[in-house]
């Protein structure tokens, strides 16, 4: 600590003051504690203590904070990764606490240092906070302060500061010279040529940003030829990021620009020898394909796509079939069917019966949307095969992505052409080993419900519904009991009285204590959607019995029932059946019982 009073009471501040309570002065205070705890072996005080620097540099003053406390940062700090990022964090907003933008540049030296450390987080929040405060100066500080330090950073020894670097070049070249903006684009070139891979992917993860920044003849000129190098990198993990880029550089181009300075390398791309690269391709087809127009769409991303779709690779095949449904809606109208079935859904049908589940699982998920953009009779004849192929796949995440996009067909078909070959499917999953499957299912039953009418889910779908309450499970069974509330709603509370409240009811009886309980959270959730009527008479007289249950779990879930169904009760029926009830569960040996009774009698004001 000697070295820090000695730095506090004279080398920083020309009044030289004092440590606190030296002279009764208490202007050094926060600072003080700063130091302690930063000084402190505990790595939480020392981040506590970084998280409190806007309060502490409000207790100094703005001339002070840029004085002492932002050299001391700048110097002293070689810390946990954690402190150092909440570090970076705070400085991006310390503008107004160093004196607003004439002083912004104050802050860049801490920054500077924070975006060369090892740890990447910390150098991107650094670089983030870079770019926030970059728009507080002025154009003349830009060019006085900022432009310097990227230049520093492009130029550093460390890769460290190069790949920094990449992420602030976007930020401050539209507001600099034009001499300036020359230097800045031979930084760019240069560090996209840069020896180490980790430079080169951070200048080609940024290329696209960079890129729209720029006057449409240097997208021309510089943007192009780095482009395609970059495109043709020997490291994988940089030709993937060109391909991110290729997005952002097609929309800046004239239509008659694209052909020759894109497409070429889109085309590479797309047959690119690593499936990493392809894999980029596929996930971004949309994009590039909203970016190229339809013109370019139509006579060469239709084959590269037919090709992605018959990929070696699972993975490329699998993001390829996730995009099928986009890429159909986003084709020329005028030519849009004659695609789709001549090009695209003969490749659909073999993923179908493709050997990856991956693949199978991402096509289900959005097969169902081809047939509003085919029609009736397209989707009759050649979807409704697919459709019926996959509600009988193993794959229960195949059958299941198809039954959750069920509202598709509906609108085009109507449900009844699937209805047989659904249901096999859905007892299937409701009855699968992994409860995350049941689970999945439970969750779609009201929408198929209602989109399958109350007739067909009496007959087939109701007895699944309440084996589902006595699942092994406790979240497929607190599931199922929403499940049923939102049947109800749907279907109304005549449907429940006759169909689901008596079987709900039959479990009161049940011999194992959990069925009994799940009993009392279907009434609690049931009571609501079915009224007072039904739950006075029907659900009431079940919940008082159940009041002398011999498990205390059941008896103190009575209790709680009895809270939950209150306001949907009478009050007569509340004085008169309720009160006396709970007031017997107040007086019960068990602790819980006796405290939800007591809560119950408060909230329900039985008192």
């Amino acid at each position: 600590m000697a070295g820090d009073e000695a730095w506090i009471s004279g080398n920083s501040h020309p009044s030289e003051p004092k440590m606190a309570g030296a002279d009764g002065d208490d202007s050094l205070y926060p600072i003080a504690v700063l130091i302690d705890e930063l000084r402190n072996e505990d790595v939480q005080l020392r981040l506590n203590s970084i998280k409190k620097l806007s309060t502490i540099a409000l207790a100094l003053g703005v001339e002070r904070t840029r004085t002492e406390l932002l050299p001391f940062l700048t110097d002293t700090i070689y810390d946990e990764d954690e402190v150092l990022l909440a570090l970076a964090e705070q400085l991006g907003n310390f503008t107004m606490l160093v004196g607003g933008p004439e002083y912004v540049h104050c802050l860049l030296p801490p920054l500077e240092s924070l975006a060369t450390v090892e740890e990447t987080v910390v150098r991107d929040k650094a670089v983030e906070s870079l770019r926030k405060i970059s728009q507080e100066h002025s154009p003349v500080d830009l060019e006085v302060h900022f432009e310097p330090l990227v230049k520093r950073l492009a130029s550093g020894d460390w890769f460290t500061s190069r790949t920094s670097a990449c992420g602030l070049f976007s930020v401050c070249y539209p507001r600099v010279s034009s001499t300036v903006k020359a230097e800045i684009r031979q930084h760019f070139r240069t560090l996209c040529s840069d020896d180490t891979p980790m430079v080169r992917r951070a200048a080609a993860s940024k290329l696209g940003e960079f890129a729209k920044v720029l006057e449409l003849d240097y997208v021309k000129s510089d943007i192009i030829p780095l482009f395609t190098a970059l495109a043709s990198d020997e490291q994988d993990s940089v030709r993937l990021l060109a391909v991110e880029a290729c997005v952002s550089i097609a929309t800046l181009l004239p239509q008659e620009d694209l052909e020759t300075l894109v497409m070429p390398t889109l085309r590479q791309a797309a047959e690119d020898k690593s499936w990493r690269v392809r894999y980029m391709v596929a996930d971004k087809f949309s994009e590039l394909q909203k970016a190229v127009g339809p013109e370019i769409t139509k006579n060469d991303l239709v084959p590269a796509f037919q090709n992605l779709l018959k990929d070696c690779e699972a993975e490329v095949r699998a993001a390829a079939a996730n995009k099928v449904k986009e890429f159909c809606e986003n084709l020329p109208e005028d030519g849009r069917e004659t695609i789709i079935m001549t090009h695209i859904l003969p490749c659909v049908k073999e993923l179908v019966s493709d050997t990856n589940q991956h693949v199978k699982s991402a096509l289900a998920s959005v097969i169902m949307g081809l047939s509003t953009i085919l029609g009736k009779d397209n989707t009759i004849e050649h979807l409704l095969p697919l459709f019926l192929a996959q509600l009988k796949d193993e794959c229960p995440e195949v059958r299941l992505n198809i039954i959750s996009n069920l509202d598709c067909v509906n609108e085009v078909i109507g449900i009844r052409q699937l209805s047989q070959s659904l249901l096999p499917a859905i007892v299937e999953l409701a009855e699968d080993a992994k409860w995350r499957v049941r689970l999945a299912i439970i969750e779609y039953m009201p929408l198929l419900a209602g989109q399958l009418g109350v007739e067909f889910f009496d007959e087939k779908l109701n007895s699944l519904c309440m084996a589902w309450l006595v699942d092994h499970v406790y979240a497929i069974r607190e599931a199922a009991t929403c499940n049923l509330m939102k049947l109800v709603e749907k279907f109304g509370a005549e449907w429940a009285q006759n169909t689901i409240v008596p079987k709900v009811l039959g479990m009161a009886n049940d011999p194992n204590y959990l069925h009994r309980m799940t009993t009392l959270f279907c009434i609690n959730a049931l009571s609501e959607a079915c009224g007072q009527e039904i739950t006075t008479k029907h659900m009431l007289p079940v919940v008082l019995k159940m009041s002398n249950d011999q498990v205390a779990n059941v008896r103190f879930n009575v209790a709680k029932c009895l809270q939950k169904i209150g306001p949907v009760l009478d009050n007569n029926a509340l004085q008169t059946e309720v009160k006396p009830v709970l007031e017997k569960l107040a007086a019960d040996q068990d602790m819980d019982v006796k405290y939800f009774a007591q809560e119950a009698i408060s909230v329900l004001a039985l008192a």
